[in-house]
C-alpha cells in the first residue's frame, strides 16, 4: 500500500500544487506577464490536473488478474512522471528561468519535481514488488 500512497501523493502534488502555486503575485497575478504566457500558465495548470486524475484513476483502477493491475500502475506511474518531467525540463529552454528577477535566483522547483518523480517511480517498484508477490 505504501506503492499507491507515494503515486497518490504524486498525483495530488499535480492536481492540486500548480493552483496553489501558481494562483500568485510571481504568476497569475504577475502584471508584468503578457497575456499569452498566462496562457501557457493555464495550459500547465490544467495538464497537471488531468494528469495527476489519470494518475490517480490508474492507481485505484480494480482489474484482475494481478498482472493487468501491474500494467495499470505502470500507467499510472507514466501519466504521474510527465508532469515533473517537463518542469526539469523546462529550465534547458532558452531565456528560461526557475524565477523572475524580482522574486530571486536559481531553480527551486528542481527539488520539489525531483523529489516527487522519484518518489512516483518507488512508489511504482514497491506496488509491482507487492502485486507480484500476490501472483506467486
Amino acid at each position: 500500500m505504501a506503492g499507491r500512497a507515494l503515486l497518490s501523493l504524486s498525483a495530488l502534488a499535480q492536481i492540486f500544487g500548480p493552483f496553489i502555486a501558481d494562483f500568485s503575485p510571481s504568476h497569475v497575478y504577475n502584471p508584468r506577464w503578457p497575456p499569452h504566457a498566462k496562457f501557457h500558465n493555464g495550459q500547465t495548470m490544467s495538464a497537471g490536473l488531468i494528469l495527476g486524475s489519470l494518475s490517480l484513476y490508474y492507481t485505484f483502477r480494480k482489474v484482475n488478474p494481478a498482472a493487468a493491475m501491474a500494467d495499470s500502475i505502470l500507467t499510472a506511474a507514466l501519466t504521474g512522471s510527465v508532469y515533473w518531467v517537463s518542469g526539469l525540463s523546462a529550465i534547458l529552454y532558452p531565456g528560461s528561468k526557475g524565477l523572475d528577477p524580482e522574486f530571486g535566483e536559481g531553480f527551486p522547483q528542481k527539488w520539489l519535481f525531483g523529489g516527487l518523480l522519484m518518489g512516483n517511480w518507488v512508489g511504482w517498484y514497491l506496488e509491482v514488488r507487492r502485486l507480484g508477490r500476490g501472483m506467486k
